[in-house]
């Protein structure tokens, strides 16, 4: 499949109450037609807060058992990130889950001090690069896209996508770093955000973004709560780095963990 019909959901989420969430998201998921993928942003069931282990469930507990029941019901593929029960503590974890029932996820790497989420979380380690619909996908989390080694294309993925908390106090940061993991990946990049004020007072100013391998900003849902719709075309990053290919000069390296 050259051609990826996606939904983005940027959620004004009601704070720490999972059910109501899930029950709104499963409401808007009805009304989105013919899709490929839905994104939800991080936290979708609770919103970004202080209390790991409050609202984190264990590995195949009731989200997980959601997503996976979406997923078959709409014949998409479906992913969030949300607090999961790991053997040393509690990860910030994104479930990405097929319509056939198999599941995989990606613990979020860079954990955002400046909220104390390193001392409350489990950091992961282990990237995520998955095929699906002849798609190479690399999903990552918030923080993550300020770290431009670890989100590096290493001719391994043809679309990038960020679940987000993202302050509007810093959505100059995320509106641009978001169409520059585009341009120097040569990818598109999918970026979704909430929108509102948590339970701790916090702004959220959306700005879920669609960018392009070129940079250009294909879909902006500003600040408002919905579900906005794209289609993305394969043809477009392959012929991109067909006629400018950065890639071919592109540095080798290897991460090493602490």
């Amino acid at each position: 499949m050259t051609q990826l019909r996606v939904a983005l959901f940027q959620t004004d989420p009601i704070w720490q109450i999972p059910e109501k969430n899930m029950q709104r998201l499963a409401q808007q998921m009805q009304q989105v037609g013919d899709c490929d993928l839905m994104v939800l942003p991080e936290m979708f069931t609770a919103g970004f807060g202080s209390d790991a282990k409050q609202f984190a469930e264990e590995c195949h507990g009731p989200t997980y058992q959601w997503l996976k029941a979406q997923a078959a019901k709409h014949s998409c593929a479906i992913c969030g990130s949300f607090s999961v029960h790991v053997e040393n503590g509690v990860a910030n974890r994104l479930v990405w889950c097929h319509a056939d029932g198999n599941t995989q996820h990606y613990d979020k790497r860079h954990l955002f001090r400046m909220a104390g989420e390193h001392k409350r979380y489990i950091s992961g380690s282990e990237k995520l690069l998955l095929n699906y619909c002849g798609w190479r996908i690399n999903p990552q989390i918030c923080y993550d896209l300020r770290f431009p080694v670890w989100c590096r294309n290493r001719s391994d993925f043809d679309l990038q996508i960020f679940v987000a908390n993202w302050p509007a106090a810093r959505r100059h940061a995320w509106r641009t770093l978001l169409q520059a993991r585009a341009i120097e990946n040569q990818a598109y990049v999918i970026g979704v955000n909430r929108t509102g004020v948590d339970g701790k007072g916090l702004e959220y100013s959306g700005d879920s973004l669609i960018v392009d391998p070129m940079g250009e900003i294909v879909v902006d849902a500003n600040d408002k709560p919905g579900v906005f719709t794209a289609t993305l075309d394969l043809a477009c990053v392959q012929n991109h780095r067909e006629q400018f290919p950065t890639h071919l000069d592109a540095d080798k390296f290897e991460i090493h963990y602490d």
